[in-house]
């Protein structure tokens, strides 16, 4: 079975990450892109480290310009991710600037605008979906209907998924894409495992599972390994 599931997973490497940001072109403020991408998506884009940002630009056009979710948050004085941790501090505001402001990508680099600025912007796009299937038929429904299972690349991507699943509808933890194969957990889209948030409670046999070698995501935020067989919710993107 292991060797069959790596197989699939070979064979259908895809631009996961690519369904994973979504450009949404209309002019916005930042707290307005915000909002919007929090009715229609999940949240304005996080872009929080070395991964996020490769995968962030997979996804974009280099002529597609917009916010992203880092802000500068006056009261506390640090750059703040929507619905998220805390940001990187080494990007400074502009000083002479009284005012909050947004992070602004423009193709190439990020800089600091005011953020009432009307401009495009990006979302994160996290898709629960309320059928219970096991982790393999939750993966096929994933690449058939959507494009993958969802990778959590982040503290902050893990947060805003904890987020979304906090419906009572919802079964008390969900699939994500983390599967054991080959000795090791790895993503089914094949993005770097540079983000952990292991249950310290859990199995012991965690990181070297006999049986529950495919990984859920709890309503805590905190990741189990499951059995593959058990049938939950999921998160595509």
């Amino acid at each position: 079975m292991e060797r069959t599931v790596f197989t699939a997973l070979i064979l259908t490497v895809s631009a996961a990450s690519a369904a994973k940001h979504v450009f949404v072109s209309m002019h916005l403020s930042w707290s307005d892109a915000q909002e919007y991408c929090r009715s229609h998506y999940t949240d304005l884009s996080p872009i929080t480290n070395d991964v996020e940002r490769w995968a962030f630009k997979k996804s974009v056009s280099k002529d597609q310009t917009g916010w992203v979710g880092l802000y500068w948050d006056l009261k506390d004085q640090k750059w703040k991710w929507s619905g998220g941790a805390d940001g990187d501090n080494q990007i400074r505001p502009n000083e002479w600037l009284d005012t909050s402001e947004g992070l602004w990508w423009n193709g190439t680099r990020f800089f600091a605008k005011i953020h009432t600025s009307p401009k495009s912007f990006f979302c994160l796009n996290l898709i629960v979906v309320q059928e219970e299937k096991t982790w393999e038929e939750a993966l096929d429904h994933c690449r058939e209907n959507h494009y993958d299972f969802t990778s959590l690349l982040s503290e902050t991507e893990n947060l805003l998924a904890k987020n979304q699943i906090q419906d009572s509808t919802i079964t008390q933890r969900v699939w994500v894409g983390l599967r054991f194969l080959k000795d090791t957990w790895m993503w089914a889209n094949w993005d770097p495992l540079v983000f952990q948030n292991w249950n310290q409670t859990g199995d012991l046999d965690q990181q070297c599972p006999v049986w529950k070698r495919c990984g859920a995501l709890t309503k805590r935020g905190e990741w189990e390994n499951r059995d593959c067989e058990e049938k939950l919710h999921f998160i595509c993107i």
